[in-house]
């Protein structure tokens, strides 16, 4: 008997996911984002196959880095599988809060992951949480606009091209803004575009003696920049602005330049999805100062926390839906554009994946060549691009995305937002011992 394209790709994982004798509901703790709406979907197969179900706890980005913080480190147990990225799992894989991913099968074969992926995601020579997706960050603008205008956009924008670029294509009559950014604060959402633009004008956090940078003139410049720019060229109300409402924005037409993540752009590109499939071309993150560190690093990964009770059956789940099998399923049934970047080598290696995203290589080319051991210009103790890998930066970036939120909103000035985002920054590393 002939079998479905679902029934064959199902078939296939089976060799990966495996089959329980007692069913088990494991309850997983994802994001809001449109990959993990497809992995909810999705989800019921692999349901089918082991005969366990999955509860579902979908949450928006900052919600969801609070509920799952507060439940790993009281070891509540509320959730099975929790979706995590590169900041926190080399500090919670340190403190005991997630189990190691040592027992997936031969065919998972972890050789297939990117180096920086897999590098990022294990402590002490175990991986600790495997990737959904990974992604960088490029600048992302409408052809047509650009063509109608008579602008060329570079294969390496400066900030300072990219501010001449939206103010003649801004035209507010119309509801067409020259730019589209994140202000939604949060050390996960304005901040980190924000740090890379710091990154790119020459800024860190930190420097080696741990002192709080966020009052040099590098900062200044930096966050000057991006208010004047949101005021004059971007869309009202963006500082409740995150990544699904600008993707939101851009998708409808309403953005000529949006510098964020590379994930987006299979959405943008999906005429299921965006008004302007087919319009939406692709450069590099701009550079100012210098282009160390102006592009970030972020792995959207799945793990166990070790407060679980189904462990074996979460870990399950995840060999399936991190596995290369998964990202042909995505393909042949949601369409290879939608298909899940950034973690594979197979992926770029896939004719119908590069048929159907035309920014494929660009996406390839920025996850492989961040590097968040060396993220800014001057030396720093640190490691990470647009975050601080060290327990108190989740407070941290949250209390200083607020203070730049308050600028962007008018509701103080740059130079007061970032003097309080310097005095509680001091006072937390203060607090956390890193000061005396």
């Amino acid at each position: 008997m002939r079998l479905t394209i679902t029934a064959a790709v199902s078939a296939a994982l089976l060799a990966v996911s495996g089959t329980n004798a007692l069913a088990t509901t494991i309850t997983i703790a994802t994001v809001n984002n449109n990959d993990m709406v497809v992995m909810q979907k999705l989800s019921k197969i692999w349901e089918k196959q082991t005969g366990n179900h999955v509860k579902w706890v979908v949450l928006e980005e900052n919600v969801l880095r609070q509920r799952v913080t507060t439940d790993i480190a009281t070891h509540g147990g509320q959730f099975d599988v929790v979706t995590i990225g590169a900041y926190e799992t080399p500090i919670w894989a340190k403190r005991g809060w997630l189990d190691k991913l040592n027992d997936f099968p031969a065919s998972y074969d972890s050789g297939d992951l990117l180096a920086p992926v897999r590098t990022a995601l294990t402590e002490n020579g175990a991986m600790y949480a495997a990737p959904f997706y990974s992604e960088s960050s490029f600048t992302m603008y409408r052809k047509d606009l650009f063509e109608k205008a008579g602008l060329t956009m570079p294969a390496q924008p400066t900030y300072a091209q990219i501010e001449q670029f939206a103010d003649k294509l801004t035209d507010k009559s119309k509801q067409q803004y020259g730019i589209c950014l994140r202000g939604k604060p949060g050390w996960g959402e304005n901040m980190a575009f924000l740090g890379t633009l710091v990154n790119a004008y020459g800024g860190r956090w930190f420097d080696m003696s741990w002192k709080p940078q966020l009052t040099t003139k590098s900062w200044e410049d930096a966050i000057n920049y991006y208010v004047k720019l949101m005021q004059k060229d971007g869309p009202p109300g963006a500082a409740s602005d995150g990544f699904n409402e600008v993707e939101a924005l851009f998708a409808t037409g309403h953005c000529a330049i949006w510098i964020d993540s590379t994930v987006a752009a299979g959405l943008l590109d999906d005429p299921k999805q965006s008004q302007v499939a087919g319009k939406v071309g692709f450069a590099k993150a701009p550079e100012a100062v210098t282009d160390k560190g102006a592009a970030w690093q972020w792995i959207w990964s799945l793990a166990v926390p070790s407060s679980s009770k189904h462990e074996k059956t979460a870990e399950n789940f995840i060999a399936w839906a991190t596995s290369q099998q998964y990202i042909d399923l995505v393909g042949k049934t949601d369409g290879w554009v939608l298909a899940p970047p950034g973690t594979r080598l197979s992926t770029y290696q896939n004719p119908r994946y590069l048929a159907a995203a035309p920014f494929a290589n660009q996406v390839l080319a920025a996850v492989q060549s961040v590097d968040p051991q060396h993220p800014t210009l001057d030396p720093v103790p640190y490691t990470g691009i647009q975050f601080v890998t060290i327990p108190p930066f989740q407070q941290i970036g949250t209390t200083v995305g607020q203070d730049i939120a308050g600028a962007l909103s008018g509701s103080t000035s740059v130079s007061a937002a970032l003097q309080s985002a310097q005095d509680s920054t001091t006072a937390a590393m203060q607090q956390a011992g890193y000061l005396k």
